[in-house]
């Protein structure tokens, strides 16, 4: 029956009475209004549960959220492989983690930095190249940083070697072969030296420690060394100062290679540059035997007449004033003294004991005879 029924039933006469026409009109109205609230309600629940659907995922969705914020993914165990990774000078600990984690080293970065928060050694991270395993727990991952054994390719290149010497000690410290340094070295003017360098690496190689990258080649370590030079000489202000003590910056690396090369303790280096500032002013050869066994590609404590005749430019008992260019690597120190000499009227120095360093200066001729027999003593007991 639809609505129009409602008004259909006839009276016997055929025709509707008022009351019937009006009671079945309210029947029919609040037969529809039933249908719309049954059809409200039905929206509403459907809208209810719509809601708690969407409530309910985004509570799990929300929860995990929250367990990911403060339980941050993480590998377990030491991991496996190895991979190097590089943390980079003056690098913070969540730079390093996000590091780890884009090398597949860590699962998560905020896991390594909340590892890290309750290690107190963590920022004493240094920078360098580090064997690492991929997959390791964060906390494995520390340990390793922290662990100078997992260094890579670390080198420490000692003061006053010659290139000569040097060369070999590369060749240990980093696997590249031989011929390869050689071929590097013949080739200077790739390498970025100074000007004042005249084109010679002795003196300009700069020793240190270095963090050599894994796939590094000759030349390129070469060069790091020799831009580490220039970076140490920026930083003692070396073209600057040297005019100050009227030498070219050159001159300076030369002096420095001689005290580098003469021994003593570092707290000689400023008082054997003020003998030698004054041999120079007095026009007095310098006399250094180091620069005579230098000419002659020899190491020893006695130096004879015959050798102090070897034609050399590097023979400073034949010429006057500094020797053409450094004889060794000069380390910081050596290159400050060089700077910044000593105050007073020192002509001479004897390194009278060699096993301790202990240097001894005087102003005359006598003094350097007195000082000289102590060496000769000393060597005559320690053949």
């Amino acid at each position: 029956m639809n609505d129009l029924d409602l008004f259909s039933d006839p009276s016997p006469d055929g025709h509707l009475s008022g009351d019937k026409i009006g009671r079945r009109a309210q029947k029919a109205a609040r037969k529809q209004q039933r249908r719309k609230r049954a059809g409200g309600r039905a929206a509403v629940l459907f809208a209810l549960a719509f809601l708690v659907a969407v409530v309910g995922v985004g509570g799990v969705i929300g929860y995990a959220m929250l367990d990911d914020y403060f339980n941050p993914p993480d590998y377990k165990g030491d991991g496996t492989g190895e991979v190097t990774i590089q943390v980079k000078d003056g690098d913070l600990v969540s730079q390093i983690g996000a590091t780890l984690q884009h090398q597949q080293v860590v699962k998560s970065s905020r896991a390594f930095n909340d590892v890290a928060k309750t290690e107190p050694k963590a920022s004493t991270i240094q920078p360098g190249f580090y064997r690492m395993h991929l997959h390791m727990s964060s906390k494995a991952a520390l340990a390793l940083l922290l662990n100078p054994a997992s260094r890579a390719n670390q080198m420490t290149i000692s003061e006053g070697l010659r290139l000569k010497e040097l060369l070999p000690v590369l060749v240990k410290k980093t696997g590249i072969p031989l011929k390869n340094f050689q071929k590097a070295a013949a080739s200077p003017a790739t390498l970025g030296l100074p000007a004042y360098a005249k084109g010679k690496l002795d003196g300009y190689l700069f020793p240190a420690r270095y963090d050599v990258p894994p796939k590094a080649t000759a030349h390129d370590v070469l060069k790091m060394m020799v831009d580490r030079f220039k970076q140490e000489a920026d930083g003692l202000g070396l073209e600057t100062q040297a005019k100050a003590v009227h030498l070219s910056p050159g001159q300076v690396i030369t002096l420095a290679s001689l005290l580098q090369a003469e021994g003593g303790t570092h707290e000689d280096f400023p008082k054997i540059a003020r003998v030698i500032y004054n041999r120079i002013k007095n026009g007095t050869p310098l006399q250094l035997d180091t620069t005579v066994l230098y000419a002659l590609n020899r190491r020893t404590l006695r130096v004879y007449n015959k050798d102090l005749t070897v034609n050399s430019p590097y023979n400073t008992y034949k010429i006057k004033g500094l020797p053409v260019g450094a004889i060794d690597s000069p380390g910081k120190l050596a290159i400050n003294a060089a700077l910044h000499p000593a105050s007073g009227p020192m002509l001479y120095f004897v390194t009278t004991d060699p096993s301790t360093g202990l240097t001894e200066y005087g102003t005359t001729q006598a003094d350097f005879a007195r000082l000289k027999a102590k060496l000769d003593k000393y060597l005559s007991t320690h053949k």
